[in-house]
């Protein structure tokens, strides 16, 4: 096949959005292993999807329009940012030909009873230790089975209604009888003309089948608050599975998966971090500045006279602002005392001359001066 996008769904460059997702609905549903049983209808699938990918996204359709190529264009899902799409419908999820697979399942085809309302869908939202102090704005992109635009979410089409299913006459179950030695045998079981909704329609809608709804890209922002934990869940009513016939939506739950942070570890609302000091601010106390987690936040940290090494000093209200609170945690700061590996002349007669006051025997020789006064005393 050819590798030009625009070849592929069979558009010109100038088709608008709503040209290109018209023009992926008609093909998919004619290459999807599902319906295609061709043997290379999977790979014309992948390489249709690649190009629905490029072009139902303005700044990669802008890219490829200009270069031929797209960086990081990888087929089904490549390229999102930020998302991990899991636990989809009750199962792994690994991009829209999933997407279609569940949509040629989901019509009223089966012998089980028909879901109208939609399902739950969960993605992964990845944030750096930073975005969680602020709180962030986040857009999302995922696929889903959303309202059919053709007919609205009705699954009708023009002149089309509702009306009694002729095999179940409404009833929405078949009821068999059996024969054997014992008697007849009596059995029910949902309607496969209906799904057990005991309705059909006279004139569905030829895009989404009568379902009301159709597989869709979807964008959507979010707003993150400060404090979020690592593993915390946020619920948007309504962005996961679009519902048969207008039924209620079910909706999209985020789960927060935070970065480790090169500086700050977390723990709660507190935050840990380590610095570097000289064994004379740590003999002799200093006050010494630090970044913050807040964008241009400066912390001031005092260094007790005395300061071990590894010892930990609390600066108080300098962590993580509480999750939807104004209040914050504590900053832990854990000193390391740095010995210099290399003295000055004048740094050596210094500390020789320290060490002299506390008695102290270094370098492993001694001073002509101590040496007689050894020899004195």
């Amino acid at each position: 096949m050819s590798t030009d996008y625009y070849e592929l769904l069979g558009v010109t460059k100038e088709a608008s959005e709503g040209e290109i997702k018209k023009a992926f609905y008609k093909k998919a549903r004619e290459l999807h292993p599902d319906v295609n049983k061709a043997p290379d209808a999977e790979d014309r699938f992948k390489e249709l999807n690649e190009a629905y990918d490029v072009l139902s996204d303005s700044n990669k359709r802008a890219q490829y329009d200009r270069y031929g190529k797209v960086s990081g264009a990888g087929g089904m899902g490549g390229g999102y940012q930020y998302v991990d799409l899991s636990d989809l419908f009750g199962g792994g999820f690994g991009g829209m030909g999933d997407l279609f697979s569940t949509f040629f399942g989901g019509a009223a085809q089966g012998r089980a009873a028909v879901r109208k309302e939609g399902r739950d869908m969960g993605v992964g939202l990845r944030l750096t230790l930073a975005e969680v102090a602020t709180g962030t704005t986040k857009e999302i992109v995922y696929d889903r089975l959303a309202p059919c635009e053709s007919c609205s979410g009705s699954g009708l089409g023009e002149g089309g209604s509702f009306v009694d299913c002729d095999n179940c006459h409404g009833r929405g179950r078949i009821v068999t009888i059996q024969h054997t030695f014992l008697g007849d045998m009596q059995t029910q079981s949902t309607c496969p003309n209906c799904g057990g909704t005991g309705k059909t329609i006279s004139e569905p809608c030829s895009d989404c089948e009568g379902q009301g709804r159709m597989p869709d890209r979807q964008k959507v922002t979010i707003d993150v608050p400060h404090g979020i934990r690592d593993g915390q869940q946020l619920r948007l009513h309504g962005y996961g599975e679009a519902g048969m016939h207008g039924a209620t939506a079910g909706d999209l739950i985020v789960t927060v998966r935070i970065e480790a942070d090169k500086k700050f570890q977390r723990e709660g609302d507190n935050l840990h971090t380590r610095i570097e000091i000289s064994i004379t601010q740590a003999s002799l106390g200093a006050t010494i500045a630090i970044d913050g987690i807040l964008p241009k936040e400066k912390v001031e940290v005092n260094i007790p006279a005395g300061c071990q090494n590894d010892q930990m000093i609390r600066v108080r209200n300098f962590g993580l602002k509480v999750f939807r609170k104004e209040s914050r945690g504590d900053l832990f700061v854990h000193v390391t005392v740095v010995i210099p590996r290399k003295l000055s002349k004048r740094e050596q007669e210094l500390l020789e001359e320290l060490a002299s006051e506390f008695g102290d025997s270094v370098g492993g020789k001694k001073r002509v001066v101590d040496r007689v006064r050894d020899a004195l005393s």
